[in-house]
């Protein structure tokens, strides 16, 4: 019985766009749990116990999340199905400072990833990450894009975090040096239609990608206090430097943020706000405002 309950509330859960690959697989865990103790229904007891079975707090708490959302879905049908307390605490973690690269940190760091003993390894990996630097692009997202993809008005980004497609307008300048590396791609990758392919013609691997962009980094030595460089913070970077060219005018504003959510692809217009916070720029440009709106200004 709660085997049939998981599966609709997974079935609902994805068909409002969620891939819950990993909640589904912790699920069903909980479900065969639940069996072996001969519970038919959420039971708050075995939830904690199944739950506190992880290694640390968060993992408790995370499993023990999945679990009352579950549970929030199923007394909807049925009041025998307990509601958990969050005993582990929240299963949300709050977001780390971003790693915000200095633009002419960015130019060192794709001449170096670029360095390789083979052109074509320089080029791609060249074109790789400026392409990254340029569009904000999910690492995951430039890896899967196909020769397809690209199109007179821009990229589409097809079905990827959240199983949403997007188009992502490509800056005249970028579309140059997207077009030159395909023509020198196409004689390494024939039979392949992935954009960015290997020696081997096969499509980038992101464990070999992350192992070019560590080296980078070391080699440049870039750290920031406590924060360390990672291949997202080339994704922060580009919506922090797209907030702080942000128009003036509430309006403006607005419709600047919407736009900027749409074009990263997040789910939520509040993923993007999240950015405001990045940089001591953008904090400051945000404290004066507040400061002439109290003093009688405009806001």
């Amino acid at each position: 019985m709660l085997a049939h309950v998981l599966e609709s509330y997974l079935s609902v859960r994805r068909a409002c766009g969620f891939d819950l690959r990993s909640p589904g697989s912790l699920l069903r865990s909980f479900v065969a749990f639940s069996n072996a103790k001969g519970k038919e229904h959420v039971c708050s007891q075995t939830a904690t116990e199944w739950a506190g079975l992880a290694r640390s707090v968060h993992q408790r708490a995370r499993r023990l999340g999945h679990v009352i959302r579950f549970a929030r879905y199923a007394r909807a049908e049925d009041q025998s199905h307990e509601l958990p307390p969050p005993v582990f605490g929240s299963s949300q973690q709050s977001r780390p400072i971003p790693y915000i690269f200095p633009a002419h940190d960015i130019v060192r760091l794709i001449q170096t990833a670029a360095q390789s003993s083979h052109p074509f390894r320089r080029q791609t990996y060249r074109t790789f990450f400026a392409l990254l630097s340029c569009t904000g692009l999910r690492v995951s997202e430039a890896i899967r894009l196909r020769l397809d993809d690209i199109t007179t008005d821009g990229m589409v980004i097809r079905r990827t975090k959240f199983r949403k497609s997007r188009l992502v307008p490509l800056h005249p300048t970028a579309r140059a040096e997207l077009e030159r590396y395909l023509d020198y791609r196409l004689p390494y990758g024939p039979f392949d239609n992935h954009v960015f392919v290997s020696l081997r013609g096969t499509p980038l691997r992101i464990d070999d990608v992350q192992k070019i962009f560590k080296a980078a980094v070391g080699r440049l030595g870039l750290r920031l206090r406590q924060l360390h460089p990672t291949l997202h913070s080339l994704r922060h970077t580009f919506a922090v430097r797209a907030l702080e060219a942000s128009p003036d005018g509430r309006e403006r504003i607005a419709r600047h943020m919407v736009a900027l959510s749409t074009y990263l692809g997040h789910s939520k217009v509040l993923y993007t706000y999240w950015y405001l916070e990045a940089t001591p720029e953008l904090m400051e440009g945000i404290a004066a405002r507040c400061e002439s709106f109290v003093t009688g200004g405009q806001p």
